[in-house]
């Protein structure tokens, strides 16, 4: 991806950039900018090697207030630990209150500059510029991101020392900005984990119960000792986004222990963390807890961390190698499902081995797989032990198990709708074990989730919701759902905080969706989507006026670093899993089709709705 452009087609500023051997680039904020009010691009750093470092020129001599400007943008984009050169551009009361860790304006290119005619004249001792553009996105102080949209507009004013008669930005903008260009370099997207309050699935031998792990993304500094900086961000708790239904095994208070060094793996890949006092009386279960944390956290950068050991006060807490923190907790890009499930050719549920090259289906056993009743969506639940299935004109959702034998019995819920179109949505398996469902007849459109997939549904609350369910998913980890909401005749993807409140006297919990938020602000049409990842989500939808593409978002709202799926069209359904190893599956031309990695589609089979475990 090319470097941010902005501006009128002026020079672009000169730049003092040096390639070193040790991979540092310097850049220097000396271009001479006119003064004459125009709109005008701060240019940002070109891509480059991921492995090299940035490093941004202090003011020099004598520079001009437009100079000073671009020299402190530019320094808000280099790998400057604490931002100490661009506190340089700014009065020293000014570097004391700038607080650059307060937010991050994403733009849709690098900023613009527009001079304050009124009060700016550099024969004068005060200079007033704004920044311009397009909000793409902003990243919080807790390091949470979010898409964002509308204008930029930021106000700059600088001042003459009248001692030294240097120019100096006495008022700046709080926080950092940069194009998305730079924001892509210089950021990377992590995730924290934690534990879902109240999902605590069975292990598969069931003598125990194991918490489910929760992704909380946040972005941090790609070349910043990334490290210490994901593990200061873990101990510190989660987000808003998720705070109110996830918890925590570290201590309130928990930091890095003061004066600590940055964090780095021995020559085994063993990672030790010393804590403050706060930590210093955990029980073993509790240590462990926070130590698989850790590494379910670390696990995703470079170098690799295969062991954690804890320590306070000079004191070892506890050690947690890599293979033991999955016994400690779920997660689901750690569970790989035994089966890829879709309604074969009589409408019957079938089922292949998840992974494999085969391409002969199974009948599964159970009523949905060897009795009458003709399907047109399935669902499976993540231990592959029950399955729902709603009928193939879309009126009746039925629940069996998956034993030969088995009874079908009457339907769970039957919709009033008068279309297929608005009557029942493909049906979703939680962690817990409940059903989820959304009709979508308009005369009483409604989502609804059965307590363990059985007995009388409770409709789930959603405030604030803008549109009509058009399908939903439900993460591996029981604290996300996923939505397609159609409102206006566009279809858009949402992604909630799901919270349960269990009152006592009451047979079912009262369920909400929270916090709804947009995943595709680009996406005028989004048709498909499955989860493909602890914090990610395969999408098919098209841009106005493009045409139809497949892609992964993150459910902040962010693209991830992932290759974008091979294109293929006509897609209806997509399926992905949390373990990101198996192969993405489609119904497209009325046929099953997977994507192995590092391959093209391959036909497997007729059929349609093909669905993983949930």
């Amino acid at each position: 991806m090319g470097a941010d452009r902005a501006g009128s087609g002026r020079r672009a500023p000169a730049r003092a950039v040096t390639y070193a051997v040790c991979g540092v680039v310097l850049l220097a904020g000396c271009a001479s900018m006119p003064d004459s009010g125009d709109l005008r691009g701060v240019e940002s750093t070109p891509r480059q090697d991921p492995q090299v470092r940035v490093f941004a020129m202090p003011p020099r001599e004598d520079a001009s207030p437009v100079d000073i400007v671009q020299g402190f943008l530019e320094a808000l984009t280099s790998d400057d630990p604490h931002y100490e050169t661009a506190r340089q551009y700014l009065t020293a009361q000014a570097a004391k209150s700038w607080s650059p860790e307060r937010s991050t304006v994403v733009l849709a290119g690098a900023p613009g500059t527009v001079s304050d005619h009124s009060g700016s004249r550099e024969e004068g001792n005060d200079y007033s510029v704004t920044l311009t553009g397009v909000q793409v996105a902003t990243v919080d102080a807790q390091q949470s991101y979010a898409p964002a949209e509308g204008s930029y507009r930021k106000p700059v004013h600088l001042t003459r020392d009248g001692k030294s008669r240097q120019w100096r930005i006495d008022v700046p903008p709080q926080g950092v900005v940069m194009g998305k260009s730079d924001f892509q370099r210089n950021y990377l997207s992590v995730n924290k984990y934690y534990f879902a309050a109240n999902t605590v699935p069975e292990t598969a031998s069931g003598t125990g119960r194991r918490p489910a792990a929760v992704a909380d993304p946040v972005y941090v500094r790609r070349r910043v000792d990334s490290m210490t900086q994901v593990v200061r961000s873990l101990v510190q708790g989660p987000t808003r986004l998720i705070g109110p239904v996830v918890r925590s095994s570290f201590p309130a208070g928990t930091a890095l222990a003061r004066g600590a060094a940055p964090l780095t793996p021995d020559d085994r890949n063993k990672l030790t963390v010393s804590l403050n006092e706060r930590a210093a009386r955990v029980g073993e279960d509790t240590c462990d807890e926070m130590a698989a944390q850790l590494l379910f956290t670390l696990q995703s950068l470079t170098p690799a961390v295969d062991e954690v050991e804890l320590r306070s006060g000079g004191t070892r807490l506890c050690s947690l190698t890599d293979d033991r923190a999955e016994a400690v907790a779920t997660r689901g890009s750690a569970q790989r499902p035994d089966s890829l499930y879709f309604v074969g050719e009589e409408q019957r549920l079938v089922r292949i081995a998840a992974g494999s090259n085969g391409t002969r289906p199974d009948p599964v056993p159970g009523p949905l797989g060897e009795g009458e009743t003709a399907l047109g969506s399935v669902a499976v639940s993540r231990d592959e032990h029950w399955a729902a299935g709603v009928g193939a004109d879309g009126k009746s959702l039925y629940v069996s198990s998956l034993v030969p034998g088995a009874s079908l019995g009457d339907p769970l819920l039957s919709s009033a709708g008068k279309r297929e179109a608005d009557r029942l949505t493909p049906p979703s398996w939680d962690a817990q074990g409940d059903l989820w469902i959304a009709d979508r007849d308009p005369a009483a459109a409604r989502l609804l989730v059965f307590t363990r997939g059985e007995g009388e549904p409770s409709q789930v609350r959603m405030p604030g919701l803008d549109g009509r369910v058009q399908a939903v998913r439900v993460a591996a980890d029981g604290v996300r759902i996923a939505l397609i909401v159609e409102k206006d005749g566009e279809r858009s993807l949402l992604i909630g905080r799901i919270e349960r409140d269990t009152r006592d006297g009451e047979e079912h919990p009262t369920v909400t969706v929270l916090e709804l938020r947009s995943a595709t602000p680009e996406l005028e049409e989004v048709t498909a989507m499955s989860w493909a990842g602890d914090s990610r989500l395969v999408v098919v939808g098209r841009e106005q006026g493009g045409v139809q593409q497949i892609g992964y978002v993150q459910v902040d709202g962010s693209t991830p670093e992932a290759s974008v799926p091979a294109a293929l069209t006509g897609v209806k359904e997509i399926a992905a899993t949390e373990d990101e190893r198996l192969p993405l599956v489609a119904y497209s031309e009325d046929t099953i089709v997977r994507l192995p990695s590092g391959m093209q589609w391959q036909k497997v089979t007729e059929g349609t709705a093909p669905v993983y475990p949930g």
